[in-house]
């Protein structure tokens, strides 16, 4: 009897910290997305709807990298980002990545995608936003629920030294910028994007199941779930393939060009 009391009472404790977590991811959900809202009123550049579409939080892709817990780790550990806002090319035959654009909110120059890629050594570490080359301010970016929430439990830890590590950062940004950009579109492998991907979610769900949850440790379980995210995380790099590398058929519209 005392020990079904006891397991009884930790279902409950589980129970109050899940429903707890939930209340706080909504409530953070909130007001993530109400601050992307802000940024898209203040930006100040006049961008042409006939030429462009607009692309803030309600995009699925960047409402996903809000929601997904796993990316979590590509944000905090890898310094991956996904800009609040960002401008798409309508028609012509280029790829997403050679369409996409970002709006710099502070001198109003519209940035190519491209400047951000990893053969720039530009893709990761942008712990911070987004630098801009033209005036040095920062580009502001979706941050992602669950990270948000280890940052605010995490806060008496990093706050004291985030001015000096910004200003370590703003000066690298600068160096890495200083270098002549390679402005055409990388390779895309996507099986390492997928296995990447995996990775994260694999570490995350685990953590959380068996730290937060307190399911029973096995090694069977923890098998499965490797091979479910391997198989997942292949099928969404197939996915990410197809999404940005595929052109349009026809061309409509003038190309445009940006700095």
């Amino acid at each position: 009897m005392r020990l079904k009391r006891e397991k009884k009472g930790v279902a409950n404790r589980q129970k109050n910290v899940f429903i707890s977590l939930c209340k706080n991811c909504c409530f953070l959900h909130f007001s993530l997305l109400l601050s992307n809202e802000l940024a898209l009123k203040h930006l100040t550049m006049d961008i042409d709807k006939k030429k462009y579409k607009v692309w803030t939080w309600k995009n699925p892709l960047v409402l996903h990298w809000i929601i997904n817990p796993g990316l979590a780790f590509n944000e905090l550990a890898l310094g991956q980002r996904i800009p609040k806002i960002m401008v798409i090319e309508k028609g012509g035959r280029k790829s997403l990545p050679e369409r996409s654009f970002v709006p710099c909110p502070h001198c109003n120059t519209l940035h190519t995608s491209l400047k951000w890629t990893p053969q720039n050594n530009t893709a990761f570490k942008n712990w911070f936003g987004l630098y801009c080359d033209h005036c040095g301010g920062i580009i502001p970016c979706v941050r992602n629920a669950t990270s948000a929430v280890l940052l605010a439990l995490t806060f008496p830890l990093w706050y004291w030294f985030k001015d000096k590590w910004k200003e370590k950062w703003l000066a690298d940004q600068k160096a890495k910028f200083a270098k002549p950009l390679v402005l055409t579109q990388p390779d895309f492998q996507w099986w390492y994007v997928g296995l990447r991907f995996a990775f994260s979610m694999f570490i995350f769900m685990n953590l959380f199941n068996f730290l937060i949850l307190q399911e029973v440790f096995t090694w069977k379980k923890l098998l499965i779930n490797a091979i479910v995210w391997v198989l997942g995380g292949l099928i969404f790099g197939l996915f990410m393939k197809k999404f940005t590398r595929t052109r349009p058929t026809r061309q409509r519209g003038e190309q445009v060009s940006a700095t």
